[in-house]
């Protein structure tokens, strides 16, 4: 009998090692044993988070690496050892024991089923508590997806429960190291039909904005990515989401960052791939820096104390949780009339283009003075703004300040409160300070005045004479940084030696910027080098921006800048060298067209979207290049592809994700249609030349010149009367049509259709195209007519230097694409 039962104890306990997916009414769940999903995709067990000593009860991915957590039962109420805790079935609960048989977690609900009940781990992530005699399909009387923690999985379900006035939320984590409930909440707003996220449970800062039956209005690209459910009945409400391709891991969190995202596993790489998150600028996130901190969106990791202050919580930075904000570095006297024992009275330190803190109260007042007195007056105020026409005052902790950029025109001056005592208003003693101040004060007059001459005479000379700094050529221009912004200044003569004097025999081609030539330095290393025609349609901005903001970008898929000389009239920028030159003088031509065969095209659209991709999503900076091109693109000796040609690039800063023009430079046959016709632009802009690019790459026919004959189309249009036709496959390459996969190109076409559509907010976003070309969705949204399908004949499509369209006076620079 003995040996019976130490067989069943024994086996019991196999089962779990070997991976079990349910606990029974007669089992229990302790130190390293875990129960894991029929399909090996989920594991539930004990975890530690991060360095943490503290042990939770979670649900992660199995086969992903760093342990990625998407459910934690006690997320409150951790335990300090796993081998003497316990979970198990209980009167028809699933409940966590600690060491002293006290109850940690229970789902807490009635159950009839307390000696049948069985706990089980589907492979969509989701543990159902069920009765033992019911199907393992069904929902139980218990399940994770009605707790969500911070993760909704597809197939799981944000709700609003109309009968009990309750909804679900996703919530934050405190910390990476801590699965508390943080300050960030995701909830459905049945009202108006979206959802929202809130700080604090209370101040809402972000929507989707309304279901209209198919999208929500806000963030419509959802739609690209999986297939969306809204439901409305007379119990609830609730919103679910499936994926196009269900064996693709994917899932949605509500981040300690307090920003949405989207997130899948690209099992090639092996790391989650961040597709979508909102809102998109991280200074955006409500009260992100925490009480007196503030955010700066240009400058990670965004959040910075207020001068005079201090972090709150060391440890709690470190950890990206900036939630207690931070601390006055001097405290306040007593209260009284705010001066010290001194008799000097506290005083007010400016911050310049600041986005101001909300819960300001109202002063009528005469002048900035008058203001600074209302606040000085009151104990409790902390801050005052004055604008010249209205005095606003705070008390308290100042929440949601944000540095601006002095070119946003919404930033203003607020003025916060420090103690006399704080070392930044010092000053030394016997009145030495006011006469050392008026000397010093009488000196920085005349040191101005003098400096202001002189910058006059320099730009004066600069013109006459060029640069008068002295920088040696640059043997290596992969070497330190000798101009302060992030690359080389390389002087006049090595240029003219690497070049041999600009001579016709290294020149590589020409394009709107100015003509492009192969240069060798000494050691062999090989670059281009553009020099700025004088006759160039771009001038001076667009030499000064592409060296400034190339110089902070790194991707392996953008051309790296190495170096730039001036000297008098001459600008030049100095590249890496591309071999193969650019991917229209391969693809437009008869002979060299065959050497790309249809894997090699493939990885080509793959690479560009990955570096546009990092353009608007990944890099520091939001960028739109606006001139994107097959000339545009670059081919190094594997012919991989590199973008290039930043000079008509822009950065959209803050909230902005549109801006206008007066001025359209780009090339035509590229150009969106909002660009073209309203000088508008956006990520969107640049969404719609790659997807011209992917088509042109499918035919190896160009967009601009197209001519079909029976047809007065030019490319989108006749691609989008072969898609109607279901003639897809007529548009490939001739040379491809040995080499090519039939479902990867019907995929390209259908990604390039949609790019090209001709409402900006229907275009999926760079994030939503990688996703779809990299496979990791299965059925793929159906596109719409295209824009510019008919031919524009108000335009030229001759290859001549400028072309204006009849309806505007917009200038449209019609660029000759060239090799490089």
């Amino acid at each position: 009998m003995f040996s019976v039962l130490f067989i069943v104890c024994f086996s019991i306990n196999i089962n779990f090692s070997d991976g079990a997916d349910s606990i029974t009414a007669n089992q229990s769940l302790s130190g390293n044993q875990r129960i894991v999903s029929s399909g090996n995709t989920f594991e539930l067990g004990f975890f530690t988070p991060g360095n943490s000593s503290r042990y939770y009860i979670g649900i992660w991915y199995k086969n992903v690496s760093p342990r990625t957590i998407v459910w934690v039962a006690n997320r409150e109420t951790p335990i300090s050892d796993m081998n003497s805790a316990e979970l198990k079935i209980l009167h028809g609960n699933l409940v966590l024991m600690d060491k002293s048989q006290v109850s940690i977690w229970s789902t807490n609900v009635n159950s009839t089923a307390s000696s049948s009940a069985v706990a089980t781990l589907g492979d969509n992530g989701n543990l159902v508590l069920r009765d033992g005699s019911e199907s393992r399909t069904s929902e139980g009387f218990w399940q994770s997806f009605d707790n969500p923690t911070d993760t909704l999985l597809p197939g799981g379900k944000l709700a609003y429960d109309k009968r009990t006035k309750t909804k679900q939320l996703l919530t934050s984590w405190k910390n990476s190291e801590d699965p508390a409930p943080g300050l960030f909440s995701l909830e459905l707003n049945p009202n108006g039909s979206q959802f929202i996220i809130r700080w604090n449970r209370t101040e809402q800062y972000w929507t989707s904005g309304a279901w209209n039956g198919r999208i929500f209005s806000v963030v419509p690209e959802l739609n690209y990515v999986f297939h969306l459910s809204y439901v409305d009945n007379v119990n609830e409400t609730f919103f679910t989401y499936s994926l196009y391709d269900p064996s693709s891991l994917f899932r949605s969190v509500m981040d300690i960052s307090g920003q949405i995202k989207q997130t899948s596993w690209l099992e090639n790489t092996k790391e989650w791939n961040l597709m979508w998150s909102q809102p998109e600028q991280q200074c955006e996130v409500y009260a992100y820096c925490g009480a007196f901190g503030t955010c700066n969106q240009n400058s990670p990791p965004f959040c910075y104390c207020l001068p005079g202050f201090k972090h709150k919580s060391e440890t709690g930075w470190n950890l990206k949780d900036y939630s207690g904000g931070c601390a006055r570095a001097i405290d306040f006297p007593q209260c009284g009339n705010g001066s010290t024992s001194t008799g000097r009275k506290d005083k007010f330190l400016e911050n310049y283009h600041v986005r101001l803190p909300k819960n300001s109260q109202s002063v009528t007042v005469g002048s900035a003075r008058e203001c600074e007195s209302v606040c000085l007056s009151n104990c409790s105020c902390t801050a005052y703004s004055y604008d010249g026409k209205a005095c606003s005052v705070w008390n308290g902790e100042l929440l949601n300040l944000q540095q601006l950029s002095e070119y946003e025109g919404s930033g203003r001056t607020i003025y916060i409160r420090l103690s006399a005592s704080d070392s930044q208003f010092s000053s030394t003693k016997n009145g030495k300070g006011v006469v050392i101040g008026a000397v010093v004060g009488s000196v920085a007059v005349v040191m101005g005045l003098l400096a202001f001459v002189g910058v006059m005479i320099w730009r004066h000379q600069r013109h006459i004479i060029g640069t008068t700094k002295a920088v040696e050529a640059v043997a290596n221009l992969g070497g330190d940084n000798k101009s302060g912004i992030g690359v080389p200044f390389c002087n006049w003569e090595s240029i003219l030696a690497a070049t041999e004097n600009f001579s016709d025999v290294y020149k590589l081609g020409e394009g709107g910027f100015g003509p492009v030539y192969k240069g060798m330095f000494h050691g062999g290393q090989e670059i281009a080098v553009k020099r700025l025609s004088s006759c160039s349609v771009q001038g001076i901005n667009e030499f000064q921006n592409e060296v400034l903001l190339i110089a902070k970008l790194q991707h392996r898929n953008l051309v790296r800048l190495l170096g730039y000389c001036i000297k008098e009239n001459e600008k030049i920028l100095l590249y890496e060298y591309m071999p193969n030159k650019s991917l229209d003088a391969f693809i437009f031509d008869q002979k060299l067209c065959m050497l790309l065969n249809w894997k090699k095209r493939f990885d080509i659209i793959l690479g560009i979207a990955r570096g546009v991709l990092y353009l608007h999503q990944d890099s520091r900076l939001r960028i739109i290049h606006r001139d994107l091109k097959t000339s545009n693109i670059l081919l190094d000796e594997e012919m991989n592809p590199k973008i290039s040609d930043f000079g008509l690039a822009r950065i959209v800063e803050g909230k902005g994700t549109i801006a206008s023009t007066k001025r359209v430079i780009g090339t035509y046959g590229y150009l969106s249609p909002e660009y073209a016709m309203d000088g508008l632009f956006s990520i969107k802009s640049d969404v719609f030349s790659f997807g011209v690019v992917v088509l042109e790459i499918i035919s190896g026919k160009r967009n601009v010149g197209f001519h079909h004959s029976t047809e007065d189309l030019n490319l989108l249009g006749h691609v989008w009367r072969l898609w109607s036709g279901n003639k897809a496959l007529h548009l490939v390459d001739p040379i491809l049509l040995e080499s090519f996969e039939k479902s990867e190109v019907i995929k390209c076409i259908n990604v390039g259709l949609l790019c090209v559509e001709d409402n900006p907010s229907d275009r999926p976003t760079m994030s939503n195209v990688v996703l779809m070309l990299s496979g990791e969705t299965g059925v793929l949204p159906v596109p719409n007519q295209p824009a510019f399908v008919m031919r524009k004949r108000g335009f030229s499509t001759s290859s001549s230097s400028s072309s204006k369209p009849e309806s505007t006076s917009n200038e449209l620079t019609i660029s000759m694409p060239q090799g490089r």
